[in-house]
């Protein structure tokens, strides 16, 4: 008599995957996808903050959108995640991104940011980088017009993984978030985390990225920005030096260049900053620890 033949049990991942005519494709295929495990950044869905949203299965990618900003979608054909970062100058209350459906329609999927207060910082700087004169003045005009252009990098393929290591080893000086008042009068929140070092100390790529920018900015300093995929960029500021040129592939941990004390700062350190969706955010919900 033949062997009569079993059936693998059913699980739901097996149940989807039939759902959505997926069981004969090939097991590389399938293992294209960001592993759904991969669970950075950690969610805070605060200003500053990262929003994680369940899109559920599909056989594709989902297209998602805030505003009319590209959002980074990761997952498998199980289930997919949208992550969004949620800008600094974000209000408490409800938010949604635009999801388009397999049949070319459009959803709405919810989140709520909740309110976080940050803590104020007084900083004392040179008095012309806060009253700036006018030929200052245009030049972070122009500085600001070209970084915007930089900041709206959106490309593929997308992240394998999305936990990064700290750029230059050394404590936190400064946290994300924090109201700076520099020489008594108010500025923007500090959308960055700074980390103590002693100029020359190298500083490497938190993530395998492509090198988008690099500059030497009236504020920032001796600047590069590297671009991860899918509207995750990173940026390091303040350097000393740079070792790399726009179009260059790093790979995580690679030096890029060295701290310093470059543009407006009181010392020398490194600024890093996150970017997601076109939003400043924390990098340590990008961090293990």
């Amino acid at each position: 008599m033949p062997t009569a033949c079993r059936r693998p049990p059913l699980t739901r991942r097996t149940a989807l995957l039939g759902a959505l005519g997926l069981l004969a494709l090939p097991a590389s295929r399938l293992a294209a996808a960001p592993a759904q495990a991969d669970l950075w950044p950690r969610a805070l869905p605060v200003p500053g903050g990262v929003a994680r949203l369940s899109l559920g299965p599909a056989a594709a990618r989902p297209v998602a959108q805030a505003g009319d900003v590209p959002v980074l979608v990761v997952g498998d054909a199980i289930e997919w995640t949208a992550l969004v970062g949620i800008p600094l100058a974000a209000g408490p209350g409800e938010a949604a991104i635009t999801v388009q459906t397999e049949g070319g329609g459009r959803r709405q999927v919810s989140y709520t940011v909740a309110p976080k207060a940050y803590r104020e910082q007084q900083l004392k700087v040179a008095p012309r980088t806060v009253d700036l004169s006018p030929e200052d003045q245009a030049r972070y005009e122009r500085e600001r017009a070209h970084q915007a252009v930089v900041m709206a990098t959106f490309s593929e393929p997308l992240p394998p993984s999305l936990r990064m290591q700290v750029p230059t080893p050394g404590p936190r000086s400064s946290s994300f978030g924090l109201r700076r008042v520099f020489n008594g009068q108010a500025r923007n929140p500090h959308s960055g985390m700074d980390i103590a070092a002693a100029t020359g100390t190298p500083v490497v790529a938190p993530l395998p990225g492509r090198v988008i920018d690099t500059g030497d900015y009236f504020f920032n300093g001796q600047t590069v920005w590297l671009d991860h995929g899918g509207g995750l960029l990173s940026m390091v500021c303040h350097l000393s030096a740079i070792d790399v040129r726009t179009g260059d592939l790093l790979t995580s941990g690679q030096r890029l260049g060295a701290v310093g004390a470059t543009g407006r700062v009181t010392g020398p350190h490194l600024h890093w900053g996150v970017m997601l969706n076109r939003a400043m955010v924390d990098p340590a919900l990008f961090l293990a620890g």
